[in-house]
């Protein structure tokens, strides 16, 4: 069992909260999956770090069939944990954050879990895999327990391992409100009521290697420093407004603008950070041109990006053969089109 400090204390009555009236006799195994979600409207900043809770809400949409998919069982005499088939020593960062995850739900001191997980997409890539991991691991961790919770408290149980997994517990468009309670019970994520089948997320692969500092430490020095960032909560109110209703209204071209701009404005927060932070490559750059050169061709392709070097491209199915053309091995996602590949089914 953790040491009993402040910052376990307060994460744990969060789940406490939650749990008091659930079962306490697991299962041997389960097995979850959860995706990709891409940001179109972000999250940047911490109003809590202890419980993840964000400055302001976001929205994004999920990828499949990119996501993790974790195994976890009762272990023997201590935790382990593998990723992608590879054994992580418990002084990783990334072992260190599941074990501290798991540290909020065990239910007797010498109860130890093995945890399994396969991504499919790079780790620490700037592409949303510790949001679909953790999401993966508290859908797997509901599983083993059998406490059958409602998407609004695996939510609130997913951003306490990363906020942005808050959003990849549920599928499709995602809101996270950001909540105003200091507990924490108001932040969640919800799937919106919409879908667009002609939708289509293309991946740029400028460099899928480990960046360079993590998206919690850039977070942080970004709201600590950035002078650019006391306009960035109004900014996402305006975005955000702008794409729920470009949503609903199926408007492509209004989605694409302000998912562009939003991006582009987080970025301007790093910039201004000091140091600066700079996650940008060559490539990203030279995607990030082209894309708007081929709008002032006439053909409507947005970008985003997220704490990362990696591009991501908005379309719509009409414009596909001509963004293929452009960026050929694109990775395309059409996440609500059903003649695509979809999530795993709960059996996988």
């Amino acid at each position: 069992m953790p040491q009993h400090d402040n910052r376990y204390q307060v994460r744990k009555a969060a789940v406490d909260s939650i749990l008091q009236d659930r079962s306490e006799s697991p299962e041997n195994c389960a097995t979850a999956f959860a995706p990709v979600n891409i940001a179109l409207c972000k999250y940047w900043g911490k109003r809590d770090p202890i419980l993840n809770l964000p400055v302001t809400s976001s929205l994004s949409v999920s990828l499949p069939p990119l996501g993790s998919t974790t195994e976890i069982r009762i272990g023997a005499d201590r935790d382990d944990v593998t990723l992608n088939d590879e054994p992580i020593t418990p002084q990783s960062a990334f072992a260190s954050r599941v074990v501290d995850f798991l540290d909020l739900f065990r239910t007797a001191r010498d109860l130890r879990f093995s945890v399994r997980t396969t991504n499919t997409v790079p780790t620490a890539a700037g592409l949303a895999s510790s949001a679909s991991g953790f999401a993966a691991l508290t859908l797997a961790l509901d599983r083993l327990f059998g406490w059958d919770l409602p998407p609004k408290q695996l939510s609130i149980l997913a951003r306490l391992g990363s906020g942005s997994a808050s959003r990849s517990v549920a599928r499709g468009f995602v809101e996270w409100h950001a909540g105003s309670a200091t507990h924490g019970a108001d932040s969640f994520a919800e799937a919106l009521a919409c879908t667009w089948p002609d939708l289509r997320v293309g991946v740029i692969d400028v460099d899928f290697g480990r960046k360079s500092q993590s998206s919690r430490e850039a977070m942080q020095r970004t709201v600590d420093t950035s002078a650019l960032y006391h306009s960035w909560a109004q900014k996402v109110a305006d975005d955000l407004a702008e794409i729920r209703s470009a949503l609903h209204a199926h408007d492509f071209e209004r989605l694409g603008a302000a998912a562009e701009s939003n991006a582009l404005g987080m970025h301007a927060t790093m910039l201004g950070a000091r140091p600066p932070i700079l996650y940008w490559l060559p490539g990203t750059v030279k995607a990030i041109h082209r894309v708007h050169q081929m709008r002032e061709d006439g053909i409507n392709v947005y970008l985003t990006i997220d704490a990362g070097p990696n591009v991501k491209i908005l379309f719509t199915k009409n414009d596909m053969s001509a963004v293929q053309a452009a960026f050929p091995g694109l990775t395309v996602i059409a996440p609500f089109d059903p003649e695509c590949p979809t999530l795993p089914t709960d059996s996988d």
